[in-house]
């Protein structure tokens, strides 16, 4: 018997920032639900797991090319909504009346979410996390040491586009968003540069690492 079945390799590294890139894509939302002073920066938590992704999008583009790294993207939608549902549900269904009662107040208050904010989150990843590929994907011509560079600059600029989508679609005409959009702007802006050349740097190595073992 002639087996014609196909096994599909792909690279450990994309393996592994996938399975990551996922996970960031769920915990996001849910550690927005604190802000986090770092000097004179306030900031939502959430951003720590969005520089993640676009780390982690990032690696992908510059181990595996734009389209693969666009690819993960459109899949990190699957585990986002899918979170969003979940989370719903487990809403709607009635609590325990024996469940620990600090967290029977807390839960919905940290999970809960309108649909306006909701359909915000969805919007701003989608935009936000194909800029970033495609900013730092036509900075390619930037070798070598110019890596963490392109980068902090894609990252910078799609977090502004993030923080303008999300805070005019779930706050225009709520309330004035004008300093919220500056505060949470700046503070992407500066993170961005802090953070993301040496999470890139790291990332990148470990891929190649992943890949050549």
């Amino acid at each position: 018997m002639t087996d014609t079945s196909k096994t599909t390799l792909i690279p450990r590294s994309l393996f592994v920032f996938a399975v990551l890139y996922g996970g960031m894509t769920c915990i996001a939302g849910i550690l927005g639900a604190k802000q986090v002073a770092i000097g004179p920066l306030a900031v939502e938590s959430g951003i720590f797991p969005f520089l993640l992704l676009v780390v982690l999008s990032s690696s992908v583009a510059e181990l595996h090319g734009r389209d693969v790294a666009n690819r993960l993207v459109r899949l990190g939608f699957v585990p986002l909504i899918t979170a969003i549902i979940l989370i719903q549900i487990v809403l709607a269904l009635p609590t325990d009346p024996g469940m620990y009662e600090p967290a029977k107040e807390a839960f919905p208050i940290i999970l809960s979410q309108g649909a306006r904010l909701m359909f915000a989150g969805i919007i701003a990843y989608g935009v936000s996390q194909f800029l970033n590929v495609y900013i730092f994907s036509r900075l390619a011509n930037m070798k070598g040491a110019m890596l963490a560079l392109r980068a902090a600059i894609a990252s910078a600029l799609s977090q502004v586009v993030d923080t303008l989508i999300f805070i005019t679609i779930a706050f225009y005409g709520e309330r004035p968003i004008g300093q919220l959009l500056l505060g949470q702007g700046s503070a992407k802006v500066v993170l961005s540069f802090l953070l993301v050349p040496f999470l890139i740097v790291f990332f990148v190595k470990l891929g190649r690492r992943l890949d050549r073992d």
